[in-house]
C-alpha cells in the first residue's frame, strides 16, 4: 500500500479522535467547574483545543484532506460515550469523573504517539517542524501527568471518601 495513503489514513484517524478528546475535555471541565478539579481540567481542555488546531494546520501542510465520515462517526461515538452507566440515573457522579479522566489519559497518550510518529518522519518530510513536534510531545506528557494526578485523586474520591 502507498505510504502517503497510510499516512493520510493515520492522520485523519487521529484528527477524528481529537474531536472526541476535545469534546470529552470540554465536558469534563464544565462538569467540574468550581471543584478542585476545575482549573486543571479547564487548562487541559484549552491545551487540547490548541493541539487540535495544530493538528489541523499540520494536515493542511501535508495536503491531507478532512474525512467528514470519520469526523461525523467520531462525534457520534463521543455522544454515545455520554450514556455510560455511572451509578445514577441522571447527573454527574464521582464515577463519571473517574471514567472521563481515564478517557482523557487514553486520548492524550494517543496524541503523544501521533506527535512521536510525525517526528520520525521529519527527515523525509520537510513540511514538518521537529522542534514544534518535540514541544507538543513535552506538553502532552505534562498533560498526561496532570490528568493522572487528577485520576488518582478521583479514585480516592469515588471509592475511599
Amino acid at each position: 500500500m502507498d505510504r502517503q495513503k497510510l499516512l493520510r489514513i493515520y492522520v485523519q484517524d487521529h484528527f477524528a479522535g481529537s474531536t472526541v478528546g476535545l469534546n470529552l475535555a470540554r465536558r469534563s471541565a464544565g462538569a467540574n467547574r468550581g471543584t478542585t478539579y476545575g482549573d486543571d481540567l479547564a487548562r487541559i481542555a484549552d491545551e487540547i483545543d490548541q493541539d487540535r488546531q495544530t493538528l489541523e494546520a499540520i494536515t493542511a501542510q501535508l495536503d491531507i484532506p478532512r474525512d467528514q465520515v470519520k469526523n461525523t462517526l467520531a462525534r457520534g461515538l463521543e455522544l454515545a460515550g455520554r450514556l455510560k452507566l455511572n451509578g445514577q440515573l441522571t447527573g454527574y457522579s464521582p464515577l463519571s469523573r473517574l471514567v472521563e479522566l481515564e478517557g482523557l489519559i487514553t486520548g492524550i497518550s494517543g496524541k503523544i504517539s501521533l506527535w512521536r510518529a510525525l517526528l520520525e518522519l521529519v527527515p523525509q518530510e520537510p513540511r514538518l517542524d521537529a522542534e514544534r513536534l518535540q514541544q507538543l510531545i513535552e506538553r502532552g506528557e505534562e498533560q498526561r501527568r496532570t490528568v493522572e494526578e487528577l485520576r488518582t485523586r478521583a479514585v480516592r474520591d469515588a471509592f475511599v471518601g
